[in-house]
Order: structure tokens, then sequence, then C-alpha cells
């Protein structure tokens, strides 16, 4: 396990926050419950009021359904710990029974009268000293799962935190896909009416005018479709912010998003980025532990092989059984060492040790998979940035080029040297200009974001729950 030392750094680091996160989760779920409650009536202040994307990203960290749930298993995790933990600990039993016997046989040569009614109790602390290695890996295996559910939580944060930054830039892109769209309606307009204008003054044919006002409706559906993306991705992130958006709302909901899509500068290694996943991504250090839990199942299988010990002292009693008087007891503090031990179970133990191993072996062809996927990831995720960082440097001057030919088409057609389909096609042309500009600033920040997420720069390290909302 010497490998696996610079992931279980920071998980040793993390573990120690456990508990703060526990005490952080009761609060929260209760202040969630209030929220919802609440949330039929006036809308959050968050949902009316300019949102940045960090105010998203804090915003989804408070009440982003996957988020608390993942603060839930933080809560069944610590349970399953507890448990584990319980081997080594002692135990404090009560034992009591009653019995009324009517077929009680008194012998005529006997001065005993053996009781009808007969009971007994006792109490007693046991403290098991061996269980064939099971202690030591019942400590282990509780430590290794605390770890283990502090990774997973990880894992649903930077999940959360990238399906959020998706969400808001896809907002952001069909924001500036209606100003697009409307744009082009508003060209496609003026350049009908002047056609009309010039028709009317016998400089074109009907045909002009006929064709201006197809492009005109080809072009309203378009701007139809983008309002309609619009108001889905606001929804879609409001539900993923935790909103639960009210039944009457039909149309739009009041979402003002204030960061603005551009390109930031950012360099990235492809060989320093695959070693940084291999160390950051908690997916791997999930199923390092897993490997870990599942040689602890091993030893656990294993220690049925052995013999089990423990102590234990106490004090008990009884009604005596030689004669019938309820009340009088015998009574006393007792203490001694138990033994267990199956000598021959009939193969169970050894199906178990099979079992165990297979497992262990399987989590070992988990993590060399898994491994192989997330340098998968990476590469494609490193790929797709360099190609939306190489799109942006291709579009930096087109739509100023494209501005520029409709102004030398409309020029042309007005001087009489040029034709409306020149004209038509250069404002075709400089839609699709102002389009793919759009689309590659939001495929640029999304590949940004999913980069992070595959090299883990983008996974908060030791995070603990919000406390509160």
């Amino acid at each position: 396990m010497a490998g696996n030392s610079t992931i279980f750094g920071f998980i040793r680091i993390g573990a120690s926050l456990f508990a703060l996160i526990l005490s952080c989760v009761s609060p929260l779920f209760s202040a969630e419950m209030l929220s919802r409650t609440n949330m039929a009536g006036t809308p959050p202040p968050w949902l009316t009021q300019p949102l940045s994307l960090p105010d998203a990203l804090t915003t989804a960290l408070q009440r982003n359904s996957a988020i608390l749930k993942g603060q839930s298993d933080l809560k069944a995790a610590h349970g399953i710990a507890v448990q584990n933990r319980a081997i080594a600990l002692p135990k404090v039993r009560a034992l009591g029974s009653y019995a009324h016997n009517e077929a009680v046989e008194v012998s005529p040569f006997s001065i005993i009268n053996p009781p009808r009614d007969e009971w007994s109790g006792n109490v007693r602390i046991e403290q098991s000293i061996y269980e064939g290695g099971r202690i030591l890996s019942g400590i282990r295996t509780a430590r290794l799962i605390r770890e283990q559910a502090l990774l997973r939580y990880q894992t649903t944060l930077a999940d959360t935190l990238y399906d959020v930054r998706n969400a808001y830039y896809t907002v952001l892109q069909a924001e500036q896909e209606i100003f697009v769209r409307e744009a082009s309606v508003k060209l496609l307009n003026q350049e009908l009416t002047n056609t009309i204008q010039r028709f009317q003054a016998g400089a074109v044919p009907r045909f002009d005018v006929l064709r201006g006002e197809v492009e005109v409706a080809n072009a309203r559906p378009r701007l139809i479709r983008a309002r309609n993306g619009y108001r889905i991705s606001k929804t879609g992130l409001a539900i993923l912010l935790g909103y639960n958006v009210p039944a009457g709302v039909g149309e739009d909901i009041p979402l003002t998003l204030t960061d603005k899509l551009e390109s930031i500068p950012y360099d990235v290694n492809l060989s320093a980025a695959l070693a940084q996943a291999m160390q950051r991504r908690p997916e791997l250090g999930v199923l390092k532990l897993e490997e870990s839990l599942r040689h602890e199942s091993v030893t656990v299988a294993k220690s049925g092989y052995k013999p089990s010990f423990l102590i234990f002292a106490g004090y008990g009693g009884r009604n005596t059984a030689f004669q019938d008087d309820f009340f009088k007891d015998v009574s006393g503090p007792m203490a001694g060492v138990e033994m267990r031990w199956n000598i021959f179970d009939g193969f169970a133990t050894r199906g178990r040790v099979i079992e165990a191993e297979a497992n262990r072996e399987k989590a070992h062809y988990d993590l060399e998979d898994v491994s192989r996927r997330i340098e998968q990831q990476v590469r494609t995720s490193y790929s797709t940035f360099v190609e939306a960082r190489e799109v942006i440097e291709s579009q930096k001057k087109v739509q100023e080029q494209a501005e520029e030919a409709l102004r030398l088409a409309g020029a042309r057609y007005e001087a009489g040297t040029g034709t409306q389909l020149d004209v038509l096609n250069a404002q075709t042309a400089l839609t699709e200009a102002r389009t793919t500009q759009i689309e590659a600033l939001r495929n640029y920040q999304v590949s940004l974001a999913q980069l992070g997420r595959a090299i883990g720069s983008d996974t908060p390290q030791n995070s603990s729950p919000p406390a509160g909302k």
C-alpha cells in the first residue's frame, strides 16, 4: 500500500473533519425542510436577485438534492463505522428468566421441596480479548469507512459543481442566442422594408419582396426556439440549485445571471494533468479504500477458523432450588473467561473466505479499470479544451468581417451592382458567425470546467457540508 501514500495524505486530513461534518448535517436538514415548506410561496432571494457563478455554486452547496443526499450518506457511513468499531469495546448484558412448573415431583424420602416458580437473572460486563483478528480489523475498517464516505461526498460535490457550471453557461448561451436571433430578425425586417420601398419605386421585381418575406418568416421560428431554450435552461439551473418551480409558473422564471461568456486564458500540460488526476480524483481514492476494505473482509472471514476469547464479570441471582419459596434467592458476584470455537462448521468459513478473496480481486480490477477510464477522460477533456481554444482563436475577427461583408453587400445592392441574394447571404453569414462565436465561448467554458473535473483541480478537498443556508 505504499503507492497510496499521496491519496491517503489528504484523506487523513479530511477524516479529522468528519465529526464536524456530521454535526453540521442535522441542522442543515431542518433548515432545508423549512425552506422547502416556504418555497411554494415567496421565491428565495437568490432567484429574484442578480446571480453570479460563485453565488450559484454556493447555493448549490447548500440546497442541491444530490449534496443533501450525500450528507445523509455521511451519517449512514458514520453509523456503519460505529458498528464495526463496537467489537473492540466492552458490552454490558442483562439476562433474566421466569418459569412456572406444575409438573413438580416430590420424593417421599426427601425433605427437599422443589419450587414451582423459578426465576434467575444476571448482569455482566463482557470484553472480547481475541476474535481471530476481527478486533483490530474492525478498528481499521471503521477508519476506512469514514475516509471512504468523505471521498464519496467529495465526488458528489465535484459532480454537482460541474453540473451547475455547465447549466450556468448554457443559460448564458441561450440568452445570447436570443440577442443574435432578434438582431437577425431586425436586419431582415429592415431589408424587407427597403426592398418594398424599392419595389414601389420600380427598382426591383416583386420576386425580391417575396424572397424577403420568406426570409423573415424563416427567421422568426429560430427566435421562438431560442426563447424557449432560454426558459428551459433557466428552469434546469434553478432545479440544480434546489428550487422547486411552482405549478403556477407556466412561462419564465425571474433568474438573472451576471457573469458573461468569455475566454479566460488557461495553460495546461497533458502529462501534468494525468499525474494530477491520479493523485486528486476522489473516485480513485474510494476504490483504493475499497480494496483495503476487501482485504479486511478476508481477515474477518479467516477469523472463523480461530477461537475467540472473552472475559466477563457481573452479578447474578436466582431463587433457591431446595424449597418452594419464591423470594428465597441465591445471588452473588461472578467472573470468568469464555471461549468459543467452531471446530467444524460445514465449510461455511471456507465459503466466506473464498467469497472475500474474490471480492478483493474484483476491487483490484475495478481500481485498474477506473484508473484507465480516468486517464481516458483526461485525454478527452484535454483534446476538447484544445479544440475549443482553437475555435475561439479562429473566430476572433470573423464577426467583424461578416459585418463588413453585410455593409458592402447592402451598398452594392443600393448602387445596383449587387443582388438581394448577396445581401441575404451576408446576413445569414453574420448570424452564423455570431452564433458560432457564442457557441465557441460556451464550449470553451464548459470544456475548461470538464477538464478541471477530469484532473481533480475542481474537486473540493476536505469539504464539509455547509452549516446552514
